[in-house]
């Protein structure tokens, strides 16, 4: 007999909790870092795809879409959102961890709304967005059902026509046993209905940080080998018919 979802649910929420608590261990600065040069080459490379992606799926202008970021952190990456021309009072972002969303409310204009709790419960109202956006968040849910319930749910608030925006990392990561690469493939099978624009993105960091410390131009000459780079970003859109789940497998133009 299957499991019930309830406890499923609550398990996997308690589990991610511990495996961003036991995150606390590594020194902040040697993730985010804003100045750290190869910190600085991955995020700008990540943006110039991110206005690719943007233009080739027809978002602009930016000012009147409507955005969710599930698992918005500090709010780092609404920050970049509103630099490239969303307008704040247009952007929600949610967040699991109480301590980083109060990071965020600090950080963010007091137009963007925030809200504390587990992404796939929001009540938001149905197709109420243009962008979904994930930002290595599936990689620290473990449980594939709770990964299959979440796309599911921020399927069901995407627009006809909007998408989701994706961007997370494909390779497991030996060093760190809670967190598991999402590979394309997967990603496919959890928005089946979807259109996807893939980008593959990011040098490694174990390959990149010591080459950056010689030379910041060495990851742009590096990062041109694709077999190095450990993330993906995606525009996964939806059809302009209403698709019922992430699942059923209708045939959609690519963006």
């Amino acid at each position: 007999m299957p499991e019930p979802w309830d406890e499923v649910r609550a398990r996997e929420i308690e589990a991610i909790q511990g495996r961003y608590t036991r995150r606390k261990r590594f020194p902040a600065a040697t993730l985010y870092d804003p100045l750290d040069p190869y910190v600085c080459q991955a995020r700008q490379e990540r943006e110039r795809t991110l206005i690719r992606c943007i233009r080739l799926a027809q978002l602009e202008p930016v000012g009147d879409k409507r955005v969710l970021e599930i698992g918005c952190g500090s709010g780092a990456n609404l920050i970049e959102l509103i630099r490239l021309g969303f307008h704040p009072r247009n952007l929600v972002g949610n967040e699991l961890l109480e301590n980083s969303l109060n990071l965020a409310r600090a950080r963010l204009p007091q137009a963007v709304t925030t809200i504390l709790g587990d992404a796939s419960t929001l009540d938001l109202g149905g197709e109420s967005f243009d962008i979904v956006l994930q930002s290595t968040v599936f990689t620290s849910i473990l449980d594939q059902s709770f990964q299959q319930r979440l796309a599911e749910h921020m399927w069901s608030l995407v627009r006809p026509g909007g998408g989701i925006l994706w961007y997370d990392f494909t390779w497991d990561n030996p060093a760190n046993p809670d967190v598991r690469g999402v590979p394309l493939r997967r990603i496919r099978q959890l928005f089946r209905a979807g259109a996807i624009r893939s980008w593959r993105v990011t040098l490694a960091p174990p390959i990149g940080r010591p080459l950056c410390r010689i030379s910041p131009a060495l990851y742009t000459i590096v990062n041109a080998i694709s077999l190095l780079r450990t993330h993906v970003l995606c525009w996964i859109q939806k059809p302009r018919v209403k698709s019922d789940s992430p699942g059923d497998g209708r045939a959609v133009p690519r963006c």
